[in-house]
């Protein structure tokens, strides 16, 4: 019976990491598979045990987390001890570099080996971590295409296994769902802080849109960690704001004229799912002023990076108030050729994030590393 730690910090992640660990049992013979950690309600459907929830640690930029620094820090260190008690076989930290980074240290200065799948954007900023990965990380398990001639240039072993949303969005069984006009979709985020800054913002962009505009519908999907009282309380407008938990999420999407979305893993699944977005992303000035100074890419967006180009127009700070996002939707709304031109965009970001299979490459691979490495101790 092997046990591995799966550490999760963020509902995108879980989503994934959720994935894997299915595809996971069915590498392990007769399923002698323990696994426990970090994670939400994906993994814990796969059958982790989740002695963290996920939801402790949603926080957004470099200013909440330093906010939040009490709580992370109390969070690490009973991550420490549980590690330290069960002694797992392997880590497989999952996004979050912030926090992960902590447990890899944590978990690498216990002799437990330690892997990465879904890697930190080192490429877009503060490169020189590239120095802590190589001394604490064995092997990392790429989903983006671009990134893996970077971690091996700069001496990493790494295996591109393609992207689950791939799979989990699976666009030829939904191809043929039209979009019904004028139901305009919103994907406010998973974090608090960017729900609290960006619901309230599409909410007024909705209040200005009602005049020129009075068909509209706003749907909202919802994260399972918001309740939907919640995410109502955000809402300030008259206007109806309908809910979806989240059930039939892609073909749900499908049926959108277009989304508005935070930025995050969100972007890519509606790319995946070929609905044009626009992605709207607020933090906090002090965070803003730091990304400004240290990003090296040029968009913010997965779909946009994929591509490499402005596919999804992007709203960052003041851009993604009310007035700029009414006008961006109004603009869609009486100009449908351009929403035209986003879904031919959208062909090739499917083409460019390959075939479908990727949980269960990226467990093939991960089950083949920990299983060479645990031969090699015994050796």
């Amino acid at each position: 019976m092997k046990t591995i730690w799966i550490n999760a910090g963020e509902i995108s992640g879980d989503l994934q990491a959720g994935a894997l660990l299915t595809a996971l049992r069915n590498e392990a013979p007769n399923n002698e598979l323990r696994a426990v950690g970090m994670g939400g309600d994906e993994l814990a459907r796969a059958g982790q045990e989740n002695i963290f929830r996920v939801e402790q640690l949603s926080v957004l930029g470099i200013a909440e987390v330093l906010s939040s620094l009490p709580r992370i820090v109390y969070l690490l260190r009973s991550i420490k001890k549980e590690l330290a008690r069960i002694r797992p076989d392997a880590v497989l930290l999952v996004d979050a570099p912030e926090f992960n980074f902590r447990v890899a240290k944590a978990a690498s200065a216990l002799g437990i080996p330690v892997y990465y799948f879904i890697p930190p954007k080192i490429w877009a900023w503060r490169t020189g971590r590239i120095a802590f990965l190589k001394k604490h990380i064995r092997r990392i398990f790429s989903i983006l295409p671009f990134e893996v001639d970077f971690y091996k240039g700069h001496g990493m072993d790494v295996d591109y296994v393609g992207n689950p949303l791939v799979d989990m969005v699976n666009y030829p069984a939904m191809a043929d769902v039209q979009p019904i006009p004028g139901r305009i979709g919103l994907m406010p985020g998973s974090r608090r802080k960017e729900v609290e800054s960006l619901l309230p913002a599409f909410a007024g962009a909705a209040e200005i849109l009602r005049s020129d505009f009075p068909d509209l519908e706003f749907h909202c999907i919802r994260s399972s960690n918001f309740s939907e009282g919640y995410l109502r309380s955000l809402w300030c407008s008259s206007l109806p704001l309908f809910m979806h938990d989240g059930t039939e999420r892609y073909r749900f999407m499908r049926t959108c004229s277009f989304i508005a979305a935070a930025s995050g893993t969100a972007t890519l699944e509606t790319g995946l799912a070929g609905v044009p977005t626009l992605v709207a992303y607020k933090v906090s000035p002090l965070s803003c002023w730091i990304g400004k100074h240290v990003l090296k890419v040029r968009w913010i967006s997965l779909t946009n990076l994929i591509l490499g180009r402005n596919t999804f127009p992007e709203h960052i700070q003041e851009q993604a108030d009310p007035v700029p996002l009414a006008e961006r939707m109004a603009s869609w709304l009486s100009h449908p050729d351009q929403l035209a031109a986003i879904c031919r965009d959208l062909n090739e970001l499917r083409e460019l994030c390959g075939t479908g299979g990727s949980a269960q490459r990226a467990a093939h691979a991960f089950w083949r590393e920990i299983s060479g490495y645990h031969a090699a101790q015994q050796a």
